[in-house]
């Protein structure tokens, strides 16, 4: 996928004010409509005017654009590094831009989960105050336990002139016991203000866990990779696992080989119906490091005649 420069589509430079940024879409606007241009590929020109102009006049995408773009050029390969989102509240704006898909992949990959819709003249159909929503990274032991936790998020601003800054809030958040990655945690009333008479809208925040030493996360489902010794693995063994619920025996039967997968019921995410650890076996040699090392390695070279590739 490449980058795209949408500055340099619309002609202005990266501080321009929001009245600069709304000038150079009237312009471009003027020159690449397809009912009046006589422009080649003005179609595919006007298309991407506006989809720089949905991104750089609304506060909210400019500001995660400017973050996940900075330093690439247009026309560079681009992946937007894992969780690049993670601490950024984003409202749901209604009536900001098209649908989605009239735009690049480039702005589905970054922009496909925000948008929302209108009555096509920028009216709200609702007088609630809009949801907000985020990605928060936890830690993976919160989800055993439950836990209580400050999470910073991050939020542009625009003055009256159009100038945008950067807020922060803290919030303490609950996580609930048995958590999974891609679940939410709703806090009500947190999102923008109401109306009148309604309500304020709420704060959705999408838990996401951070890369784990040793386990990972699959829905219900806990992973660990289990090192073992070559006579734990032959003769078999009763090996101590240490999880975030406590520490548990795990039995390696004997002639057990690295790769293969050992399932323990009931001891992944905690849960009406708890999900399993799965242990991947990993059968580690000792060096041959010292004298005695190296003498043992040969009586085992002379005495276990075995070829693995036979």
């Amino acid at each position: 996928m490449k980058f795209r420069d949408y500055y340099d589509t619309l002609g202005v430079a990266r501080d321009a004010t929001a009245e600069d940024i709304k000038k150079a879409f009237r312009k471009m606007a003027r020159k690449y409509h397809p009912d009046v241009s006589k422009e080649p590929e003005a179609e595919a020109n006007m298309k991407a005017v506006n989809e720089a102009y949905a991104v750089l006049s609304d506060p909210e995408k400019r500001v995660a654009y400017d973050q996940v773009g900075r330093g690439y050029q247009s026309g560079q390969d681009f992946r937007p590094p894992p969780d690049w989102d993670a601490g950024f509240e984003f409202s749901r704006r209604r009536g900001a831009a098209p649908e989605a898909g009239d735009f690049s992949d480039f702005f589905s990959e970054l922009f496909g989960r925000m948008g929302g819709a209108s009555d096509g003249r920028g009216r709200r159909f609702e007088s609630r105050g809009e949801d907000h929503h985020a990605k928060v990274l936890l830690d993976l032991e919160d989800a055993f336990t439950g836990a209580s936790r400050q999470i910073t998020l991050r939020s542009p601003r625009q003055d009256a002139q159009g100038r945008v800054s950067m807020e922060t809030r803290t919030l303490n958040v609950r996580i609930p016991k048995g958590l999974r990655a891609g679940q939410t945690i709703r806090l009500a009333g947190l999102g923008s203000p109401g109306t009148g008479r309604f309500p304020a809208g709420d704060l959705l925040l999408e838990v996401q866990f951070r890369p784990h030493a040793r386990l990972r996360a699959d829905g219900q489902d806990l992973h660990i990779t289990l090192p073992i010794t070559p006579w734990e693995a032959a003769l078999g063994a009763v090996i101590p696992v240490d999880l975030p619920q406590g520490q548990i025996n795990v039995r390696v039967p004997a002639g057990t080989q690295s790769g293969r997968q050992l399932r323990v019921r009931g001891k992944g995410f905690p849960g009406d119906t708890p999900g399993d650890l799965l242990l991947e076996i990993q059968v580690m040699l000792p060096p041959a490091s010292t004298p005695k090392a190296r003498t043992l390695y040969e009586t085992m070279a002379r005495e276990l005649p075995f070829n693995p590739r036979d």
